[in-house]
């Protein structure tokens, strides 16, 4: 960059944005890629041929359907998303995080979540010039410290307060009456976000329309549709028709509506991807915790949150890289995640060679 052009950066970027880091997505070429809670498998040769036949029979040179309903109707049906509930479509899930900003942005208003969490709360909020409220979690088994939260709200007066469930990055689930104890104090908007849906029993899109203020949001990234980026958000029409006016037209590519519409007509096969995952969960699970020093969190979701040896997780990180496996390092992220490194779910087989690779290296 030019001192003339890094001149002009600052004089005009927002100095909050100059602060900030880009989000940073590590190259994974010829590595088992365990990173990024991904669905390991692919679809059958079945569904990639349907899949071909339809592709080759969507016409790209038009607009794609702005309203993208049939979609929307699929997604009910497949997600059993109440009848009375309006229907928000995202390019990911972060778009319909930033949409939410953008609508409740305003002079001293605070998006409240908890610590550690979803790291892109934090960053849209900053992104859109909202204050950020990070309550820390319990300390051990990351549940809810509920006198902090009912502190914090009072304080503050969250505009939107967002909740993962089950969290990333610690997998676990939140006690619902908890949850439900926050909606009911939250003076704004209160988002659960269930992008790990598929990896557990514990939901509250059923109740979507129970409280006036809450709104669930989803992705089908987790279910093996990661690179198709849909998020969709369900939630009373009050709040899904304003949000709507925040959308860029046709932000769901002609592509990614087709694609996921085939996938929810073959849901089963999803379905059964993901009780494989949560069988291999179970058995990665086991094996971390009979490695030496190493500490497994119970997880409800397509990933396992495991504290190393002290001091050893930027080392272990390291020395997995170099025998071909790809984690997560979240030692440095907050205080509670000391030591810890995240991995995701794989095939047996991914599993079994970073387990291995874990054991080598300890």
């Amino acid at each position: 960059m030019t001192d003339e052009a890094a001149a002009r950066v600052a004089q005009w970027v927002r100095p909050e944005i100059r602060a900030l880091s880009a989000y940073h997505v590590p190259d994974a070429s010829g590595l088992i890629k365990l990173d990024a809670m991904e669905n390991p498998y692919g679809w059958p040769d079945a569904l990639r041929a349907e899949w071909s036949a339809l592709a080759r029979a969507t016409g790209v040179n038009r607009y794609p359907d702005p309203r993208a309903q049939p979609l929307k109707d699929a997604l009910r049906t497949a997600m059993g998303i109440p009848q009375a509930a309006g229907i928000l479509l995202g390019n990911g899930s972060d778009e319909i995080i930033q949409l939410i900003a953008l609508a409740l942005a305003g002079p001293e208003r605070t998006v409240l979540s908890v610590e550690p969490g979803f790291v892109m709360y934090r960053m849209i909020a900053t992104f859109v010039g909202m204050r950020y409220c990070g309550v820390p979690l319990r300390a051990g088994d990351f549940s809810l410290d509920l006198p902090a939260l009912r502190a914090a709200i009072t304080a503050h007066r969250p505009a939107v307060v967002f909740l993962a469930q089950p969290n990333n990055p610690t997998g676990n689930c939140f006690d619902e009456a908890a949850l439900v104890e926050i909606i009911e104090a939250a003076p704004g908007l209160v988002v659960i976000d269930e992008a790990y849906a598929p990896f557990t029993e514990a939901s509250l899109l059923p109740r979507v329309g129970d409280w006036p203020n809450l709104v669930v949001m989803r992705t089908v990234s987790k279910m093996g549709l990661a690179g198709l980026r849909l998020g969709y958000l369900a939630g009373p029409a009050a709040w899904v028709d304003e949000l709507d006016k925040l959308r860029l037209p046709y932000n769901v590519n002609v592509l990614t509506q087709r694609a996921a519409e085939l996938a929810l007509r073959h849901k089963a096969v999803l379905d059964a991807q993901t009780a494989a995952i949560r069988a291999e969960r179970d058995r990665l699970f086991d094996a971390l915790a009979a490695l030496p020093g190493v500490v497994p969190f119970p997880s409800e979701a397509n990933f396992i949150l495991a504290r190393m040896p002290a001091g050893r997780a930027a080392e272990l990180f390291a020395a997995l890289r170099e025998r071909g496996v790809l984690v997560k390092n979240l030692h440095g992220a907050h205080p509670l995640l000391a030591d810890c490194l995240r991995v995701t779910v794989g095939t047996p087989e991914e599993n079994a060679a970073f387990v291995a690779a874990l054991a080598a290296a300890l």
